[in-house]
């Protein structure tokens, strides 16, 4: 009871009007900035940091904002996955396998609409856990050192054996393609320059902008080209702008399910959405079995990583809030709002401000309600975008990739360099190397260097820290097991199908 009058305090904290016309700015602000490719939540919330500092607005209005900017950007991720195979940020790669395809069927208006009941289901789940289990869960996450979180990376590239089953040779030698390129740059511990090639362009490493829109963006305009020469139908004209009851029931399983996966993962400091979609998407496959038709169009294969990654974005707030730990980049750089109001996070927050806490975690619920009922209708303003010609299409998504590129740095080196992946990214494609395996090992690789070399240097060198804890071992023996299972699998089907024969 005292957590529920807490919470309605909340309530009436968020709920002013000029705290609603925030909540409902940051969330337009949010989509706009999510569908752009390369931008992604940490640069929007990063852009508005400042704006709201300046305009004096007070620490909870602020945290309103910055968070509605968050969650919006997690729809708005979807928007170019969908329709253009151009993921918005990492964790949006996933939402791409299935929802591509059901956009170049003409069913965009329905992947669209579904994925944003998936993130509204994933982040209203991970919201109410918040509510609950903040305490109890940032103690869990507290035992989470270097060495568990190697081997969570570990087991989070097995779980990509899951995304292409036919191909696993093929899926590990992306994942190894990213993982190397995770390497170039300056060692931060040593300092010595790795795969630089004597450019000091590279002394800093591959940004994450160049990777994805490189691999994504410029490969995806070789291949309209490529439909547009060659007289190829490119997508087919949809006729229902809107999910019905029966395909809303055939994937609301797996949005609850990934759901309540990615709140789980999202309250792990680091962890991210990115991990979250990618799991999941794995486990819902391996439930859907032979029924499903994941990578081909499959709803679950959708509404799951939807659901996941702004599950995780809501469950990254329990570290920040309850700990002074961010759960992400994103709330890396909300923490920095705080600190600019001279607010702490952490254990104190809760009783020392509890304007701040309890008015941010009402307005998530106001923020998901908000981005709903704004996103589903202009579902079919979202999907009109199939319709512009490729002449005026493909140009756009050009000038757009290159200014999101040049923007970083702004060396034209990033552009060459750019075009380069993105051609190379092409002829993967042509051969079916799977693109998502690629940017999810490159994502993972920094993160498992890092932790592999804290784990190591608090245990002096001795490799029997990383399967010295009980959750090490349980992460280690779920790894195995996704590694045997396609094996397992296959030997079982091909028992069960002889006497039948």
């Amino acid at each position: 009871m005292e957590t529920l009058n807490f919470l309605m305090h909340g309530f009436t904290v968020a709920s002013t009007p000029e705290n609603l016309m925030i909540a409902l700015v940051g969330a337009f602000i949010g989509t706009v900035v999510g569908m752009l490719p390369g931008l992604g939540p940490i640069n929007g919330v990063a852009i508005l940091l400042p704006f709201a500092f300046a305009l004096g607005l007070p620490p909870e209005s602020a945290l309103i904002l910055l968070s509605a900017v968050y969650l919006g950007c997690e729809y708005g991720g979807r928007i170019s996955a969908i329709l253009l195979n151009v993921p918005g940020s990492a964790a949006a790669v996933m939402t791409s396998l299935d929802g591509n395809p059901l956009a170049l069927q003409g069913k965009a208006g329905i992947a669209l609409s579904i994925s944003a009941v998936a993130s509204f289901v994933g982040a209203t789940i991970a919201t109410i856990g918040v509510v609950l289990f903040a305490p109890l869960l940032a103690n869990w996450a507290v035992s989470f050192g270097p060495a568990e979180y190697f081997v969570l990376m570990v087991f989070a590239i097995t779980c990509l054996s899951g995304l292409v089953g036919d191909q696993p040779i093929k899926t590990a030698v992306s994942a190894l393609i990213g993982l190397g390129l995770a390497t170039v740059g300056v060692d931060a511990v040593t300092g010595v320059y790795r795969f630089t090639f004597d450019s000091v362009n590279l002394s800093d490493g591959i940004q994450f902008t160049t990777i994805v829109i490189g691999f994504f963006s410029v490969s995806e305009i070789l291949i309209l080209l490529e439909r547009t020469t060659t007289g190829q139908k490119v997508v087919e004209q949809g006729k229902r702008s809107l999910f019905n009851l029966k395909e809303l029931l055939f994937s609301l399983g797996a949005m609850i399910r990934s759901g309540l996966m990615g709140f789980v993962v999202g309250i792990l400091p680091g962890a991210g959405a990115t991990i979250a979609s990618a799991m999941t998407y794995t486990s819902e496959r391996k439930i859907a079995g032979d029924s499903g038709k994941f990578g081909e169009g499959d709803l679950r294969g959708l509404a799951s990583p939807e659901a996941a990654n702004n599950a995780s974005a809501c469950g990254s707030f329990v570290p920040m809030l309850t700990l002074g730990v961010p759960g992400s980049g994103t709330t890396a750089v909300m923490m920095g709002a705080l600190t600019l109001y001279n607010i702490t996070p952490g254990p104190q927050l809760f009783t020392e401000q509890p304007d701040i806490v309890w008015g941010l975690i009402a307005s998530l619920f106001i923020c998901n309600v908000i981005l709903l009922v704004m996103n589903i209708p202009l579902v079919r303003f979202f999907a009109k975008l199939l319709d512009v010609p490729n002449y005026i299409l493909i140009p756009s998504i050009a000038a757009v990739s290159f200014i999101g590129v040049y923007s970083i740095n702004s060396t034209t080196f990033d552009l060459i360099f750019m075009v380069g992946l993105g051609v190379f990214g092409y002829f993967l494609r042509k051969t079916n190397f799977p693109l998502s395996a690629l940017i999810l090992g490159y994502v993972l690789g920094e993160l498992m260097e890092d932790n592999l070399r804290r784990a190591l240097s608090i245990s002096q060198g001795e490799l029997s820290i990383l399967w010295s804890s009980n959750i090490s071992m349980v992460l280690w023996c779920l790894a195995i097991m996704m590694i045997f299972m396609p094996i397992i699998r296959s030997i079982y089907r091909k028992r069960y199908k002889k006497p039948s024969a």
